[in-house]
Parts: C-alpha cells; structure tokens; sequence
C-alpha cells in the first residue's frame, strides 16, 4: 500500500499496478506515477524520463527564467555555468582611470627638446656642447617642441530588460533573472573592452597592443633548419631570438627603458614550456630564456606570456586564426609607456514599463595610448 503525501489518499496495488480515478495518479511497482488511466511507455518521448537503455527520451524544456524539466531521480547541479572565456587586460595593460563620462577624447602631449652647439661645431656625437668663452657675445638657447595626441572615447552601453512574470518565475526556482542579465552583461562589457585593449576595432580603425600604429613589425631570423617557426629551431636560436627582439628595443628607446614583458601565442608557450633544452637535461625552453636574457642578466626582470591575440596577428596573417602567422609583442608595461583609457560601468535608474522593467548600463571605452612606440616592438614568424 502507498500513501500520497500531498493529497492524503490511499492507493492500492493489486499486480502491476491500479489507480484512483478521483485523484488521476497511478503508480507502478516502483512507485513512479503517471495520467490517469495510463501505464507507463517507456518508449514514448516524455521530456524528464529516461528509458530502460538510460538514454534521454527528450530534449530538455526551457523559458528565458531557466526553467527545466526534472525528472524524479535526477540531481541537477544549479550552479550557473557560465561560457569559457580568457580575459586577460588587466594582466598587461595599464589602465588610464582619470578620463570620466563626460570627456569625448583623451589624449597626452609629447615633447621634443633641442639646442645648438655653443662653438657652431655642430651636435654630432663628441660635439655640440654649450660652450662659451670670456668673449662671448652671442649665447644659444633650447628648443620644445611640444605635440598633442587625441583618441575618442566612445561611449559603450547595453540594456537589462525583464519583465515581472520572468522575475518571480526565476526567483522561484532560485534564479533570479536580473543577477542572470547583469552577468551576462558584464561579461559582454569585458570581452569588449579585452578585444579593445589588445586588437582595437575593424570598424572604427582603432589598434591595440598588439597591431598598435606606428610601430614597424620585423621578422624574426631563419633558424639552420631552413624556418623561422620556433618548433623547427633550437633552444640557442630560440634564445636569439628573444635577446634580439629586446635589445633592438631597448636600442630604439635611447638605452633608456629595458622590456620587461614578451606575449607570444599559446602554442609556442606550450612547446617552450614543455621541451628540455637537452635530452640529457631537466631545463624546459622557458627557463632557459627567462635565466640568461640580457633584461636579467642587468639586473631587469622579465616575464614570458600567453596571449590568445598574438595568433595570426603577423603581417597578413588573420588574428585569432592558428597558422596564418603568429606574433611576438615585446614591450614594458608602464603607465607611462602605454595604458588604456576607460570608465567604469555607470546605471541609470531601473524604469518601469508596464510589466517591464529595464535599466542601462553605459561607460566609455578608449583606444590604447602607446605613449612612446619606440619601446614597443613587433616581431613576426615565430
């Protein structure tokens, strides 16, 4: 004998099963219940249910609040699940938080200094200083030349719309369709504002920091196999690479600023992680290069990382696309050298609409500053 807990009936089983046609349920010899006057078809297609081979017998069954079907002996897990994605600007890029919602542009100065040799002996190396005898009569000055660059700040903004029939209904099943929306929002905000950072947009003609305008890509040397592809050099040709690539960038900003920072794609991540330098040794490719770089070796520090951007983002390669032509970004991270504008996420008053309600979400986006291009430098073919 089975007791219905929810109606308070008492239910008979004589054999496979019987029914009470007051209350429409029936149960089986294990307890599982149907419509009235109906024993159960496994075979049929009822969302929930599985059949003896344990396969599905139905999709499942959905609404905007994520509402699904669950069968009795199932366990669904309600952690929300989000997509997979690699959001990583805030790892390499520097960010310019002094631009508000207001400004329409943002932009930085720079200058230029110069002055004539005191002797009339040019400015060569070895020459051009400011000397001046007891004679003297005329004496030179300097020179500033002082040049300003803009950059629009676009304004971003998406909508939140749910209505209160969605909300109740989510909140039920534990839900809640605004925390859902507001997530996924921001979501949408940071896979922007990470596409912007490193690569800029099509559309609007902006780069990022790893197609930035301005600085001349140069490919890297063929190894003695005949490729410029990391996979087919050695760790000492590997090496090379890597040291030209920050020398010639620490020559082109004056010997001023040494790189501290090298982005290369997944793969050649992968495979400098993994390979030994020797088959006698325990040393894997990367150690080896963040051990005996010149950035170490006067006194600097330097980091080796993965940047999905890098991939086919070579002169006519496809970004995002593998072997179309992948990209080394050598640069240092300094506010100073390079960062990118933005605002914070502002909203407006949640509006009322019927059985709506609805909110914005704005801010403003930038394009990346490459204060000095000179000590950022592109190096293809790896």
């Amino acid at each position: 004998m089975f007791i219905n807990r929810n109606f308070g009936r008492r239910y008979t089983r004589d054999g496979l099963m019987t029914m009470d046609a007051a209350t429409g349920f029936v149960l089986d010899s294990q307890g599982r219940t149907n419509a009235v006057g109906k024993k159960f078809d496994f075979t049929a297609k009822l969302p929930g249910y599985r059949r003896p081979d344990k396969s599905f017998t139905g999709d499942r069954v959905y609404d905007s609040t994520g509402a699904f079907l669950v069968g009795e002996l199932e366990r669904l897990d309600y952690t929300l699940h989000e997509p997979l994605v690699s959001i990583k600007y805030l790892r390499d890029m520097p960010l310019r938080e002094d631009v508000t919602i207001a400004d329409e542009i943002s932009s930085y100065t720079t200058s230029a200094f110069g002055s004539a040799g005191g002797a009339g002996d040019g400015n060569g190396i070895g020459t051009g200083k400011a000397w001046v005898g007891k004679n003297s009569t005329q004496i030179s000055g300097v020179g500033v030349d002082i040049d300003k660059t803009p950059h629009p700040l676009r304004p971003w903004a998406l909508e939140i719309k749910y209505d209160l029939l969605e909300l109740e209904s989510s909140a039920r099943i534990g839900r809640p369709i605004d925390e859902q929306k507001y997530k996924v929002l921001q979501l949408k905000h940071q896979m922007d504002t990470d596409e912007q950072v490193y690569i800029g947009d099509t559309t609007t003609g902006d780069t990022g920091l790893v197609n930035a305008s301005g600085v001349t890509a140069t490919n890297v040397a063929q190894g003695l196999a005949g490729g410029t592809q990391w996979t087919t050099k050695t760790p000492n040709e590997i090496l090379a690479d890597v040291n030209t690539a920050l020398q010639t960038n620490w020559q082109n900003a004056a010997w001023d600023d040494l790189p501290d920072r090298i982005l290369i794609p997944p793969a050649q991540y992968g495979y400098i992680s993994t390979q030994l330098v020797s088959s006698a040794g325990n040393t894997s490719i990367l150690t080896y290069l963040l051990e005996n770089n010149i950035v170490i070796k006067q006194g600097g520090s330097l980091d080796i990382l993965a940047s999905k951007w890098c991939i086919g983002a070579a002169a006519g390669g496809t970004i995002g696309t593998l072997g179309t032509g992948d990209r080394m970004v050598v640069y240092r991270k300094n506010y100073d050298r390079i960062r990118f504008p933005m605002t914070l996420l502002s909203r407006t008053p949640i509006q009322y609409d019927g059985l709506y309600l609805k909110a914005t979400y704005y801010g403003r986006l930038g394009v990346v500053e490459v204060v000095y291009t000179q000590t950022i430098g592109f190096y293809d073919g790896i």
